[in-house]
């Protein structure tokens, strides 16, 4: 049944041999003092590509203010530019191709982190945790931001795009999910602002739309995803009518032409399953709004991957918890080989154990 993950598939102007995709996963492993990918990286990615496969860099701050977990790679100096080229040249030799992932916390971090104030959609109560060198501690309380950050805010994205051209990516992804700043100003439980980027999902959604722009500018559409999480509560998010919100928006970008809508199914709450048996919804609602690719994610095992596809809710499926213990996991799934267990408490931080030291059993794949 799994065979229809190994049709080629084009995603905008990303031609892939394979549908299965490692997604975006946070791992804390860049130099802590300065966001800069290591060697330690550039091993842990290689040891993922797969022949015509796609990987989706961790989210990767745009900017000094962006950060809110220490341990998160940056791409705002040259010096993230020259440590993500190494990492991006390694996935090539392997026959894969890789698309950063962008981002920005907003209300989710910490005064240590950043040397002031988070900014968030709007002044609303937040009680999560940001991780700084003091461990996880509770997130600083966030100011809403002014319209002249927000354009700030723009550029920051699309000098972060640029600097992942120059290291080599294969197209950008736009972390718009999981209750950072750009989904704080998608929902309205976050957002209730009143100017021209609240109110209505169209002002809610304008910051999204105007980093797409202003991404698309320097790659193309066709090279620019973004990365949603409807109905998700993880980091605080909640909205009055998430159907209506996330399908205007699926609207909105499906007039941008982009390479795929990247879909997180709400049965997970950041790393963890909401219960046990839920259906993948999601992504099967917003292709009825989103003509172009859609890509799930969200707790699939390979034969669940297999009928998405099959029943046309998605055209790739991103999977995590499984690559960060398969790094092989393409050739598992095709040849239906047992899967490594993973580990939860090696996920975050750290040196290799649980994240370089999986064993790779099958050789990668390549579509026939």
């Amino acid at each position: 049944m799994t065979d229809v993950l190994f049709i080629p598939v084009k995603l905008g102007e990303i031609e892939l041999d394979h549908r299965v995709i490692m997604a975006p996963l946070t791992r804390l492993r860049a130099d802590v003092d300065s966001d800069n990918p290591n060697d330690l990286m550039r091993e842990y990615y290689a040891q993922r590509a797969s022949m015509g496969g796609l990987i989706i860099s961790e989210a990767t701050t745009v900017s000094p203010t962006a950060r809110g977990y220490r341990g998160s790679p940056g791409l705002y100096t040259e010096a993230h530019v020259r440590g993500w080229q190494q990492i991006v040249d390694a996935v090539h030799a392997r026959g894969g191709k890789m698309v950063a992932q962008l981002w920005h916390v907003g209300r989710t971090s910490h005064a240590s982190l950043i040397g002031g104030e988070p900014v968030t959609a709007s002044d609303v109560p937040y009680e999560g945790m940001a991780f700084t060198a003091d461990g996880w501690v509770p997130a600083s309380r966030a100011r809403s931001i002014s319209i002249e950050e927000i354009a700030g805010v723009v550029a920051d994205y699309a000098a972060a795009a640029r600097r992942a051209m120059h290291a080599g990516f294969d197209g950008v992804e736009i972390h718009a999910a999981s209750g950072y700043l750009i989904d704080q100003f998608l929902q309205d439980n976050s957002n209730v602002r009143t100017d021209a980027y609240g109110g209505s999902v169209v002002g809610r959604a304008r910051l999204l739309m105007e980093i797409v722009d202003a991404v698309a500018n320097i790659w193309g559409a066709g090279k620019v995803a973004v990365r949603l999480s409807p109905s998700s509560n993880f980091n605080g998010m909640a909205d009055s009518d998430p159907d209506s919100t996330f399908t205007q928006v699926a609207a909105m970008l499906d007039r941008k032409r982009l390479a795929y809508l990247h879909v997180v199914e709400p049965r997970i709450s950041g790393f963890q399953e909401v219960a046990p048996g839920l259906q993948p919804v999601a992504a099967a609602k917003l292709c009825r709004w989103f003509g172009g690719a859609i890509v799930a994610a969200g707790g699939f095992n390979g034969s669940e991957a297999a009928a998405e596809i099959l029943r046309g809710g998605a055209d790739a499926i991103a999977f995590g918890r499984y690559f960060i213990s398969n790094p092989d996991l393409p050739g598992r799934l095709r040849s239906g080989r047992a899967l490594t267990p993973y580990d939860r408490s090696s996920f975050y931080a750290g040196g290799s154990r649980g994240y370089t030291d999986y064993s790779a059993a099958v050789a990668p794949v390549r579509s026939e």
